[in-house]
């Protein structure tokens, strides 16, 4: 039934689908307290609640612009993206033979940025199967196209996207997700610790490869979105708390270009099974 409700609106033309968006954006805020708190909670840490009204109308639309992003045929979706810094960010990259390490936060539509490289260039990501298994066949039909090869959140799949980018490929991972035990550290984001991935940086330098941030930011009234390539300047030289440091504070930068973009009602301060607190590791919460 998702699927057919997808596919239904994936017809409409994307102007429409960011203005219900917006609509529903204000809907979620209204309706749900923990929403609403966790949003609001998470703008004022990051010194973004001046964006808070925007932040909320965009929320929606990420919501909406789901169907078309999955369900629209992969020409016409890329019709709405534009790529300012592919010339000189990323193609320079690929020519120097080394691999590359995408880092795409949730910000903007960040569904569409792995589609739009693997227009230019195969590309793996890690896959997690999402918890409704209702969007189960939505995301892998989306995800597992042309050239965009999809390896599992596990060791078999950190093994290839390891092979993959000692090839000289390129990988793209979600470095703002919260990952499972075992799988991060405490870092600093925002000025309260986050449990954040160390796997960005330990492909990064098992590869010898180049990190590039980037996020597609959404355009106004529905026009499409601008793919922002971003060279990663900082050292990740040091242990696995600093590594994430560098790549949290790298997202920070990111975000504020676009702060009302950014998926603040994400729970990003959580404590995943298993982990001791920050508090009980000795880091400042």
């Amino acid at each position: 039934m998702l699927v057919l409700l997808f596919r239904f609106l994936s017809i409409f033309p994307l102007p429409v689908l960011h203005a219900l968006g917006a609509a529903l954006g204000w809907l979620v805020y209204g309706l749900s307290p923990s929403y609403r708190r966790r949003m609001r909670d998470n703008m004022a840490r990051a010194g973004y609640t001046r964006h808070l009204a925007a932040a909320v109308g965009e929320a929606g639309k990420a919501m909406l612009e789901l169907p078309f992003i999955w369900c629209a045929a992969p020409e016409r979706v890329s019709r709405k993206a534009r790529h300012g810094d592919w010339d000189k960010v990323v193609q320079p990259a690929l020519d120097s033979g080394r691999g590359i390490v995408f880092l795409t936060p949730h910000l903007g539509c960040f569904e569409i940025v792995a589609q739009e490289i693997a227009l230019r260039h195969e590309l793996m990501v890690m896959y997690r199967p999402p918890k409704q298994a209702a969007l189960k066949p939505l995301i892998e039909g989306a995800r597992a196209r042309k050239n965009l090869l999809l390896a599992p959140a596990n060791m078999s799949g950190v093994r290839m996207l390891a092979k993959f980018l000692k090839k000289g490929d390129p990988i793209g991972l979600l470095p703002d997700q919260v990952p499972q035990e075992g799988e991060g550290v405490w870092a600093d984001f925002f000025g309260r610790s986050a449990y954040t991935m160390t796997l960005p940086a330990k492909l990064a330098q098992m590869g010898d490869a180049i990190v590039i941030v980037t996020y597609a930011e959404r355009l106004p009234w529905g026009r499409g979105y601008r793919i922002h390539f971003v060279p990663f300047e900082a050292s990740l030289a040091g242990e696995a708390a600093s590594q994430a440091r560098a790549i949290n504070l790298a997202m920070e930068q990111l975000i504020a270009r676009s702060p009302s973009q950014y998926y603040w009602s994400y729970n990003r301060y959580k404590v995943p099974h298993g982990v001791a607190a920050p508090e009980a590791a000795g880091e400042q919460a």
